[in-house]
């Protein structure tokens, strides 16, 4: 603009510059173009507003360029050697870039070059370093050189702490503090110039501003950018800002001398050699050299820490030097406060310095006094792990522009030596620049300002070098993760929020969900203590002491809540301070370092104020009075760390993290040992391993409420739920592939109606799983669960599974007819009630509908509800089920009538199963006899039409009327054929051939089932006695008898059992002075207590007869002599007598009358003396064999099996009461076994091979009978079969080992084999 036209006011041309300031520079180009459209009123006044302004800005910067300082260059700086060069380049070019060594001056010297141009006049010169240490450090040197004061001339402002003012010149500032601003000022309208320091450094925010500069540049054609670095891809930054210029500055003050020193020294071939070894050999070769300080770089604290402590134990000079002239060792990294910082920058006297450093040092410092350097050549690099979604803190290699950065530390005071711990080859093998970070970390902070500035997507932003893709999805999952993008990626409300807060993504949303839940106060001072270095201190030389300190701040629960503890009482600490040194000793004495405690203060009263202006924005933004409670706190720090969750794994201590990542508590975490099984961690980052820090127990369910729109749901086993009546179902939810609920039950029908409904008609309707209230009021339910069960009854009673119809037609049926959306009962039940008013029997099957064909034959008479059976009624069921224990018939059968059933007549089963019971049972014949009753069917069929209803026969079983029917029908009689009952295998027949027995108690209820009423006797036989006597009370006059005084003696008995009545059989009971009449529930049990009862009866007659043998028994005394071994003589005496007496009266048949009774008294009395010297004669002869048995077998111990054997036998024979036990006409054949017993001894001496031979054809018979005996002794039952076999199996015994001795019938192992197999099959 020409200057007549700016004197009067008027707009100036479009292509003249406006003098102005820059910060009005966008307002007036504004009203430039306003007014060039507007015409009249309007115009004239904005071209007043235009001239006003414009002179304002003018005026102002008139004062700045008369403020501006006149710089001093220094000469023999390389980089003012060029001075010329440069700033014609900045004059005529908008980037310029300038590359040099390390020590020429760039960093110092370019704003001044900046100001002699007159640059700094318009706006300020904004002067960008990468850290805060680096941005404090050269604001002083650049006060100092343009003699100022930090704060006014030259300002900084770095995180929460501005020192800058409205005269300022230059601006010093981090990286970040410029991104920030940009959110604020688009066009960072407060600057003419920018230079941005150190780029080879490749920042995340170092990128991003190149790249929005990119896009300024055109629309601030006054803005200058300069770009410098002492090693700088320059290339690659020319071609990004379309071919800028660039510049090199060669050269540096001093030279530097590089010197490899590998720690593998190879000529010494020392294996042990480490890191600190090196260390201190190089520093011995640089004490060597002269004077001056040692700048060692290392990866981290740690390095650092070892490091020193291996420099104090070395003695860096001759031997003997006192420790007042040791060198001093200073730590710097960027976590040491402002004042430690200070230190390295304040060289006092001149002992050595020796600094160890992390890569702090490696740009834009210049350390006083450092002129040599020791390079590790490793650095501790921020990855970030696009797979886990952590950082991780590695110790890698550094690059080679790294390298050369470090080196030029040195030779600024005087020539310097750098000395690299590895070789030649190592470094010349290293990449030529490090990686940019924006390749090694997380976008998610950049793709939020981008979007609130509404600038082009991440993906097409000009990044001096793209991100990858992944890195680009990793950043959106983040902001997705924090619910800031939707599923589109655009900006939520709490994305607008976020992005309206200049904080890591994560704080913000803490914040922001904070103000949601009423915590905001406390969030605000854990969210400033997460941002700045930790104020708690661990001396290693106190690590104990400081520990129990820290407790004073510790919580049991989180590590979060012990920033707020230690915040409340540091603010009690001032509050009650008497003076800063007062406080400062306070904080000493805790271990807490009090310029950290104030750097958290300032963090939150600028989070505060930030606060404060958003909430008198909104208003939403307030602190809230109560206080927050432990779950609404840690929701809100939740909100910000989703990523960051873990469940506890195992008893190793490994909490399982987002992703598949498995990590561990910091071993200094207060928590370490009881967490608990969910939490949460600040951070998460790997070093030796993967360490969560800073952790909080949480609970599952805060998880599903702050991560909802991150949940993943999966749902499973679908079901119909009776009680409920609806469909349920188990749903697990996930967090990043962490189980948060492995199985909740929820209403499945809602989530997918269609699945449902099926479920709902097939499981509920179809399936008959209704609840009981809703089947009540459900008509066609009961009417189609009635007509399903006759029809299943009648498949039961058919033994066939195709009359009733498929569940699918059933199915079909209700599908056709229940609308969609139907899928449980109460829905059903609306829409139930509507349709059946228009049709009542809309959803009522018929019997058509149900089966597939008639049932033809099924009727009750085949297959009767009842059985009667001895004048009972028994229930039947049925079931077709083959396999199942149910399968078959079922009798239902009382415990009290288990004695009482006959088992042959049950084989007989129900009429419509007899026929193919029949047929199958013939099948089992041998084919000869099979030959001859051949056609089968009608075989059967005549069979059945001449025994069926002859309950005589039927009561015989199944069997033996079947073959007296073959015999006698086909003749086989007369042809001298025989066919026993052992022919058939009723074994071998199905299960369902056998009647099953249900066995119930008095109230119904199941005991047992089984097939065998053998073995329902043998586990239950001993509770039906019982049972079945206490159904029936014996009246007072049948008890206490000593006469026949109660009348005849009934064959059976009835017993009222419920409203049947049960047979029972009556006899006389033994009660010693007296009998008692009592009804049993077997005619086997009756008779054997009636002899017995009969027995003291007729004694009690014969008192006196009693009495004269009780003294005058034949032969007692030497009887006594051989019995005494077993009993007294008073035992062997009862037994005679009692033996004598029923001989003399229990002769069949039994009387049954008084008069009966009374006439065998008569017929007993005469005939008692005779009896008794008869019994007395058998048993002296029983004993005397038995003595000379006992004489004779101790020469034979040495055949120990058949003594064994014998031994056993003679047991069995010879008891205490063998005399009472032994029926008599058994007792009458001891004599005979006993002697074959001395035959067998005599034979074994002579032929022992003949005996055991005989004994192994014996013993396998003589075990069978035993299992059985054993068994029906446990069921209290008695076999007459059984009975009769064991004395076969004595004359067995005769018949092998005694032959000559004879037997009264013929027997050998052979018959008594096949015999057997008839009775356990019979």
């Amino acid at each position: 603009m020409s200057k007549t036209n700016e004197k009067n006011g008027q707009r100036p041309d479009a292509g003249e510059r406006l003098l102005c300031l820059s910060a009005d520079y966008g307002r007036l180009r504004g009203m430039q173009r306003n007014l060039l459209r507007s015409t009249g009123e309007k115009r004239e006044k904005l071209q007043s507003e235009f001239a006003e302004l414009l002179a304002r800005s003018r005026a102002g910067l008139e004062r700045r360029q008369a403020a501006l300082p006149k710089p001093e260059f220094q000469v023999d700086l390389p980089v003012n050697e060029r001075r010329a060069e440069i700033a014609a380049l900045i004059c005529q070019h908008q980037v310029v870039i300038v590359c040099g060594e390390t020590g020429s001056g760039k960093t110092t010297q370019l704003p001044k070059i900046c100001l002699e141009l007159g640059r700094g006049s318009a706006g300020l010169i904004g002067h960008t370093q990468p850290r805060r240490l680096a941005a404090r450090s050269v604001a002083t040197r650049l006060a100092q050189e343009l003699k100022t004061q930090v704060g006014t001339g030259v300002g900084v402002k770095i995180r929460f702490q501005d020192r800058s003012s409205p005269d300022s010149w230059i601006k010093l500032m981090t990286d970040g503090i410029l991104l920030a601003e940009s959110q604020s000022d688009p066009y960072l309208s407060a600057y003419d110039t920018i230079i941005i320091d150190e780029a080879h450094e490749r920042s995340l925010n170092i990128d991003f501003l190149l790249g929005y500069l990119k896009q300024l540049l055109p629309k601030r054609p006054d803005l200058k950018v300069i770009i410098t670095s002492a090693t700088i891809d320059a290339e690659r930054f020319s071609e990004h800002f379309s071919g800028a210029p660039v510049i090199e500055v060669s050269g540096r003050l001093y030279p530097v001398d590089v010197r490899y020193r590998p720690i593998e020294d190879v000529t010494k071939k020392d294996d042990e050699r480490d890191l600190y070894d090196a260390i201190v050999d190089a520093a011995d070769e640089l004490s060597r050299l002269g004077s001056g300080d040692i700048l060692v770089f290392l990866p981290g604290e740690r390095e650092i820490r070892e490091a020193a402590e291996a420099l104090r134990k070395h003695a860096l000079a001759r031997p003997g030097m006192s420790s007042a002239h040791a060198p001093e060792i200073l730590p710097l990294f960027s976590r040491l406060s402002a004042g430690e910082q200070d230190r390295i920058f304040k060289p006092s006297g001149n002992t050595r310095r020796i600094v160890l450093a992390t890569n702090v040092a490696e740009t834009s410092l210049t350390v006083p006094g450092i002129r040599y350097v020791i390079d590790t050549g490793l650095a501790r690099v921020k990855r970030y792990s696009y797979r886990n979604k952590v950082e991780q803190l590695q110790i890698e290699k550094i690059s080679q522009a790294a390298a050369r950065q470090r080196a030029g530390r040195c030779g600024r005071v005087a020539a310097g030596v750098c000395i690299r711990l590895y070789d030649e080859q190592d470094f010349n093998a290293r990449p030529s620049f490090t990686d940019p970070e924006i390749l090694r970390s997380s976008l998610a902070g950049v793709i939020l300002r981008m979007k609130s500035l509404k600038l082009t997507d991440v993906e097409s932003f000009p990044f001096l070098e793209p991100p990858p893709p992944k890195a680009v999805a990793d950043g959106y999952a983040l902001l997705q993760e924090l619910g800031a993008l939707d599923d589109d990626n655009r900006l939520t409300r709490i994305g607008d929020a976020l992005a309206r807060l200049p904080l890591d993504p994560r704080i913000g949303r803490m914040l922001v969900a904070a103000r949601d839940l009423g915590c905001l106060k406390e969030v605000m001072v854990i969210a400033a203590g997460l941002s700045v270095q930790d104020p708690r201190e661990r001396p290693q030389d106190k690590q104990q002491a400081a520990d129990e300190k820290h407790k004073l701040f510790a919580d049991e629960k989180s590590e979060f809540l012990s920033w707020w503890k230690l915040w409340n009482w540091f603010q009690h600490a001032v509050d009650h301070k008497k003076s800063n040194k007062q406080l400062i000793d306070n904080c000493h004495a805790h271990f807490l370092s009090y310029l950290r405690m104030r750097e958290w203060r300032e963090v939150h009263s600028q989070l505060h104020a930030m606060v404060a202006e958003l909430g008198a924005k909104d208003g939403g933004w307030k602190e809230s009075e109560i206080p927050g409670t432990f779950e609404a706190i840690h929701q809100a720090l939740l909100s910000g760390l989703l990523g960051n969750i873990g469940c506890k794994a195992d008893e190793s201590g490994y909490y399982l993290g987002a992703r598949g990542i498995r990590y561990l508590i910091h071993p200094s975490s207060p928590l370490q040992k009881k967490a608990g099984k969910w939490i949460m961690a600040a951070e998460i980052t790997e070093t030796t391993r993967l360490f969560g820090r800073c952790v909080a127990r949480i609970e599952a369910d805060w998880l599903e409420k702050v991560g909802a729109h991150l949940i993943k749901r999966t749902y499973f086993d679908a079901h119909w739920e009776k009680r409920a009546m609806q469909v349920a179902g188990w749903e697990r939810t996930t967090l990043y592939g962490v189980v948060i609920n492995p199985k909740r039950r929820i209403h499945y029908g809602p989530l997918a109606p269609a699945e449902s409904r099926e479920i709902f008609i097939r499981q509920g309707l179809v399936g008959e799983e209704i609840e009981e209230a809703f089947a009540k009021r459900w008509p066609f339910f009961q009417h189609n669960q009635k007509l399903i069960r006759e029809i299943e009854h009648l498949e039961h009673k058919q033994r066939r599974q195709d009359v009733l119809v498929d569940d699918e037609l059933i199915f079909a049926f209700y599908d056709h007819l229940i609308p969609e959306g139907i899928h449980n009962g109460a829905t059903f039940d609306h829409w139930r009630k509507e349709a059946e008013r228009e049709t009542p029997k809309l959803l009522f099957l018929s019997k058509d509908d149900l089966m597939r064909h008639s049932a033809a034959g099924v009727t009750t008479e085949a297959f009767p509800h009842h059985i009667k059976v001895g004048g009972i009624d028994y229930p039947l069921s049925y079931h077709f089920e083959p396999g199942s224990p149910r399968d078959g018939v079922t009798l239902t059968l009382p415990l009290a009538q288990l004695n009482q059933i006959p088992v042959l007549r049950m084989e007989w089963l129900v009429p419509g199963l007899l026929k193919e019971k029949l047929i199958q049972l013939i099948k089992t014949l041998p084919q000869k006899i099979r030959a001859k009753v051949v056609p089968v069917p009608e075989f059967v069929e005549e069979f059945m039409s001449t025994v069926v209803g002859n309950e005589k026969k039927m009561n015989q079983g199944l069997i033996q009327p079947l073959i007296d029917h073959i015999l006698e029908e086909r003749g086989l009689n007369a042809r001298g054929w025989a066919v026993t009952p052992d022919a058939f295998r009723p074994d071998a027949l199905p299960a369902h051939f056998s009647m099953n027995y249900k066995l119930i108690d008095e109230h119904g209820r199941q005991l047992d089932m089984n097939r065998s009423l053998v073995a329902l006797r043998g586990e239950w036989g001993r509770e039906a006695k019982q049972e079945f006597a206490e159904l029936h009370e014996t009246p007072s006059e049948f008890t206490n008898l000593t006469d026949w005084t109660f009348g005849e003696l009934p064959e059976l008995m009835e017993v009222p059992v419920g409203k049947q009545k049960v047979i029972g059989y009556p006899g006389l009971t033994d009660e010693g002075e007296s009998v008692s009449l009592k009804v049993f529930d077997s005619a086997e049990e009756a008779a054997e207590a009636h002899r017995a009862g009969l027995l003291r009866l007729f004694m009690l007659q014969f008192r006196d007869q009693v009495k004269y043998f009780d003294k005058n028994i034949p032969g007692l005394s030497q009887m006594a002599m051989q019995y005494m071994a077993l009993g007294s003589s008073d035992d062997l005496k009862q037994q005679i007598i009692a033996l004598t007496f029923e001989r003399a009266c229990l002769s069949e048949p039994l009387p049954t009358t008084p008069n009966a009774f009374k006439s065998r008294c008569g017929d007993s009395k005469a005939r008692l003396g005779l009896i008794m010297q008869e019994v007395c004669r058998m048993v002296g002869a029983v004993l005397t064999e038995w003595q000379a048995v006992n004489k004779k077998l101790p020469a034979f111990k040495v055949h120990a099996s058949a003594t064994q054997d014998i031994e056993t036998q003679i047991k069995r024979l010879i008891s205490k009461q063998f005399v009472a036990e032994t029926p008599f006409e058994r007792l009458q054949h001891f004599p005979r076994y006993l002697k074959g017993v001395q035959v067998r001894l005599d034979k074994l001496k002579s032929d022992p091979a003949r005996d055991a031979r005989l004994l192994a054809e014996y013993t396998p018979i003589w075990t069978n009978y035993e299992r059985r005996a054993i068994q029906l002794a446990k069921l209290g039952s008695i076999d007459p079969q059984i009975d009769q076999f064991r004395w076969l199996l004595e004359e067995l015994r005769v018949s092998l080992f005694a032959q000559e001795l004879k037997t009264p019938v013929p027997v050998s192992s052979k018959r008594l084999q096949k015999q057997w197999e008839g009775i356990k099959n019979g």
